[in-house]
Order: C-alpha cells, then structure tokens, then sequence
C-alpha cells in the first residue's frame, strides 16, 4: 500500500490524541504503507484520521526526529528514505547491539531463548520451502526482536526501540536479493548453534558476520539515484 489507505486511530485509545497520531503514521511509515518518496500532505492526512492538522504537524516532526520523515521546504513532508552511509551507519549499530545480544543469550542459563530462536529458525526454513515470503520477513523480524530481548540495558534498549523501526523497513529491501533469504536462514542456523553450545565468543562473531553479509550484499544490489 502505497498511500497509507488503512490509515486509523481506533487501536490506540490509551493514549493522547498527538501521541495516537504520531504512532498511527509511524506505524504506517514502518509497515510500507507508505513509500520513500512519498509526499505525506497534512489535509489528506488529517481528514483521513479525523483530527485537525495541528497533532499532524506535530507527529511530523517526531518522526524527523525519529529519521523517518524529511521536513522540506515548500514541499512539507517526504518520507525519507536511506543513503549508502545511513546503511552503513544503521548496520555498524546493528553489529554492535545484536552481537552483544547474541553473546548475553549464549549465557542464558535456562535455555529458553535457545529453544524460542531454533522454533523460529525452523519455522523460517517451513515458509521459505513453502514460499510464503511475508512469513518469512515476520519470522526474520522476530528473530531479531528475541536477539533484542537480551539487553541488560535501558539506555540500549531505548536506541533500539527506535532502531528496530529502521531495521524493519530496511529488511524489506533485501527480500528481492537472489539468495539472500535462503543465506540469512542458514546464517540465523549457526548463531543457534553457537547459542545452544553456550559459546558467547562464537555467538557475537556470527552474529556480526551475518549483519556485515546483509550489509554487503544490499549495498551491492542498491539502485543509485
């Protein structure tokens, strides 16, 4: 969806107004509704989710703050998209902040984690022989969140909050990549392993090798311009 048509606030009502509206577009910009490049024009929008524009303006310019919007002159709201250096910059985050992840779950004592991320691998492998693409996205996501769900951090848990929104649309660029989705299955496959031997050396080391893969092979096949 190109226009954000299922644009609506009725599944936040917990929150204020301004906040409903800013995580309603958010929400949008995230999912692809809307693509990069597109014009976000505040009475469309407003009159699409009933409000004035005032919490639109304000929803915009969070969300450049956020880096999911740019604020240009005379023309208003784009959703913004990512340059070679934003890749690189988003990526370089991902290495640090998932590897670091990787290596606290290989610690775990329970097991737990291990189990939950060797399902989703599993099920992974299930949707790809199947060809059910969108799953598979919905799994990668979900994998990255139980990586995620390993910081001891407040301070990184809240720089992931906002990254993982990034992390998501940009995940969606690689999908058309030959190969690519069949490779991040089997290179989740060994930061299992790596987890399930409680090897946290190993689990960072793989972790980093595969988000440094993703990188390079989606700055290989980005279309300049």
């Amino acid at each position: 969806m190109a226009t954000g048509e299922g644009l609506g606030l009725d599944e936040l009502p917990h929150m204020q107004l301004k906040d409903r509206v800013y995580h309603r577009l958010r929400q949008s910009i995230v999912n692809g509704e809307f693509e990069i490049g597109f014009a976000l024009r505040e009475v469309d929008i407003a009159t699409r989710l009933g409000v004035s524009k005032t919490p639109i303006r304000e929803a915009f310019v969070r969300l450049q703050k956020d880096r999911l919007v740019q604020l240009i002159p005379y023309r208003g709201a784009v959703v913004a998209g990512y340059s070679r250096q934003d890749l690189r910059e988003v990526y370089e985050v991902r290495a640090l902040i998932e590897g670091a992840c990787a290596a606290t779950a290989a610690a775990e004592p329970t097991g737990q984690v291990r189990a939950d991320l060797e399902r989703n691998v599993e099920a992974g492998r299930q949707a790809l022989a199947a060809g059910d693409v969108e799953e598979v996205i919905r799994l990668f996501e979900e994998f990255d969140r139980l990586i995620y769900r390993q910081s001891r951090n407040q301070w990184v848990n809240d720089l992931i909050e906002n990254l993982e929104g990034h992390q998501r649309r940009i995940g969606r660029l690689t999908v058309g990549i030959p190969g690519r989705l069949e490779q991040s299955i089997e290179e989740h496959s060994r930061i299992c392993d790596a987890i399930a031997r409680g090897d946290a050396e190993d689990a960072e080391k793989l972790m980093r090798a595969h988000i440094t893969s993703v990188m390079t092979d989606q700055l290989e096949n980005l279309q300049d311009g």
